[in-house]
């Protein structure tokens, strides 16, 4: 894919929700491998696929998104690394979220809930144990496998108009479909609404938790984009987007997951809650709905970079031992964009069996598991995964006792 000015390409570009021509230039983070394809040793000396990150806002209907779109089969590709039920906080969350909506809903075994993206089998097994029938779509390979050996049903598929028909077809209605974390990875964002419309009851309702584009924004959470994430919602941008579809956005819930996301629900009939109201229309008082609102955030991600780069060689200077937590996409982004190799941040660590004795796209850091910390004994760690800050303090109790300090980069670069 060749290489456009931010502007040029921004200005090319047809909005994945409303289809306006002409969007407004927000960011460019450079030309980074694609984030979740790590790399194998005898794939070291192999080229990368690497493409353009660049981000606009659309004037039309408050969408930012990625500008470039990668084939879906080039990022879900039969090595997938992500597994859901490999952080413990995400787990906790996801079992909460599901006897919320057992209770809400009063789902039971004549229900049936449909996940899209459901990896593997993290959400559903929750609904499983309550004898609720349930569904899960996902592309990957390996998540949707892992999601069939707990006995969650998986249609291996993305999904789309064409599958939610044959669905349909077959009887199969939803009472609620879960969408977590997946609307921003979806290039035909239209096609996938329509199908969520297709496949839910007239009384069922549509659940899904994104990123918030506020507290990215606002917390400068860059590394929060890269290619698989082609979308950054508001609550704006989402009711624009439902309402083409014959689906009304009735209640917002803010949640601090994943630095800031929103759970949000959809039904076939409006009935918006007061807190929607109220945060529609603090999002109009803030502007989220105009460019203004986004325009000196590339400034700050660049002011982040540079304070990160120097700390990090500032450290090296004295002496210090370098590595990573969490070999994430996030990671991925973050480090390809500060341009620090394995000469600098020596590994990186990651509790997922899947991703170690790998190595991180791009820079090529190798992927070691945890015990490597007490093994080589680094004086830092940075966190690439600082969305779940806690409970990796928790586990890595021993590091900290033991004089090792954990640098946080978001919202800029600190050590705790």
């Amino acid at each position: 894919m060749s290489r456009s000015t931010l502007a040029e390409q921004a200005a090319a570009t047809v909005c994945r929700s409303c289809a306006h021509r002409g969007l407004k230039p927000v960011l460019d983070l450079g030309v980074p491998a694609l984030a979740d394809t790590l790399v194998s040793a005898d794939r070291l000396n192999h080229p990368e696929k690497k493409y353009p990150l660049q981000v606009g806002f659309c004037p039309s209907c408050s969408l930012v998104q990625v500008l470039q779109t990668i084939p879906p089969d080039e990022i879900f590709h039969d090595d997938y690394p992500y597994f859901s039920s490999f952080s413990e906080t995400l787990l906790e969350h996801s079992r909460a979220n599901a006897l919320s909506l057992i209770e809400k809903r009063k789902l039971n075994k004549g229900s049936l809930v449909i996940e899209l993206a459901s990896n593997d089998g993290y959400l559903l097994k929750n609904f499983l144990e309550h004898g609720i029938p349930v569904l899960g779509i996902d592309p990957a390979p390996g998540p949707a496998a892992a999601a069939q050996k707990i006995g969650v049903p998986t249609i291996r598929d993305f999904f789309g108009s064409a599958l939610a028909g044959k669905l349909a077809a077959e009887g199969r209605k939803a009472d609620v479909v879960i969408a977590n974390n997946v609307m921003a990875h979806v290039a035909d964002l239209n096609g996938f609404i329509s199908g969520i419309a297709t496949i839910l009851k007239d009384d069922g309702a549509l659940v899904t938790e994104s990123p918030y584009v506020k507290e990215l924004v606002d917390h400068c959470e860059f590394d929060t984009i890269y290619h698989e994430h082609l979308c950054y919602y508001s609550i704006t941008a989402l009711d624009n987007l439902f309402r083409r579809h014959g689906l009304y956005l009735n209640d917002v819930q803010p949640l601090t997951i994943h630095g800031g996301s929103l759970r949000s629900t959809a039904e076939k009939k409006p009935n918006p809650s007061p807190r929607l109201k109220q945060m529609l229309e603090q999002e109009r008082k803030l502007g989220l709905d105009r460019i203004d609102y986004y325009v000196n955030f590339a400034h700050r991600v660049q002011q982040l970079q540079t304070d990160l780069r120097k700390m990090l060689s500032d450290l090296k200077a004295q002496g210090k031992r370098i590595a990573a937590y969490g070999a994430s996409a996030k990671g991925s982004t973050l480090l390809s964009y500060i341009d620090v190799g394995p000469d600098v941040i020596e590994f990186v660590v990651d509790r997922n069996i899947h991703k170690q004795g790998k190595f991180m796209p791009g820079l090529h850091h190798p992927i070691l598991p945890p015990d490597a910390i007490a093994q080589h004994k680094p004086d830092y760690l940075l966190l690439l995964v600082w969305n779940f800050i806690d409970e990796i303090l928790r586990q890595q109790k021993a590091f900290r006792d033991a004089g090792g300090k954990f640098i946080v980069p978001i919202p800029s670069p600190h050590i705790v």
